[in-house]
């Protein structure tokens, strides 16, 4: 059966296949050492990629509020999302809450970035000045003679890029570490 199975692959399954030879051999020092270090390469470009992806959705989202900033600025009222609020907020007031949202996603982007070890702090900074925002947002929802579901997004966009923020940093951290106990477990093998 191994052999009729052998003639039937072909030279591209075994780019896909694991070793089958030698697998009772432990590895040495160095090949320990280069496994590890292959891992933590591995590891350190898919952090930059995945923070990248989530930084990059969220200075999207901030254009977006800068141009909902200069559209009311120069023309008040004349976007929807905002004319739902006419009755019971001032213009400035809406204003300086998207400010406010630009801030908590520029905070946010930081924590992603940033190699202190202080890096986690900004990422909360973001999700209280989210709340703070969210609660502000739903407040004046709440206070429209019908609720607008098309506007949910001004509470929960600051405060979803922030709770995703945390979540691929703990993720990203809790990988980092698993790496470190790798590297940890590395044993002295000695040939016999």
């Amino acid at each position: 059966m191994r052999k009729l199975a052998r003639q039937f692959r072909s030279p591209e399954d075994e780019k896909f296949s694991l070793p089958a030879v030698d697998d009772d051999r432990p590895m040495d020092i160095n090949e320990q050492e280069e496994l590890v270090r292959s891992l933590e390469k591995m590891h350190a470009q898919q952090s930059l990629q995945w923070r990248s992806v989530f930084a990059a959705l969220l200075f999207c989202y901030s254009a977006f509020l800068l141009y909902s900033i200069y559209h009311q600025t120069l023309f008040p009222w004349e976007l929807r999302y905002h004319a739902y609020f006419m009755e019971d907020v001032d213009s400035w007031m809406i204003i300086t809450s998207e400010w406010i949202a630009v801030l908590a996603c520029s905070m946010a982007i930081i924590g992603l970035f940033s190699n202190s070890k202080d890096h986690r702090k900004w990422i909360w900074y973001s999700w209280s000045l989210a709340t703070v925002l969210a609660i502000f947002w739903v407040y004046y929802m709440l206070r429209m003679p019908k609720f607008r579901w098309d506007v949910i997004w001004l509470p929960l966009g600051p405060l979803c890029g922030a709770g995703l923020s945390l979540y691929v940093d703990r993720v990203l951290s809790e990988s980092s570490e698993e790496v470190r106990k790798l590297r940890s477990y590395m044993y002295a093998f000695k040939a016999g």
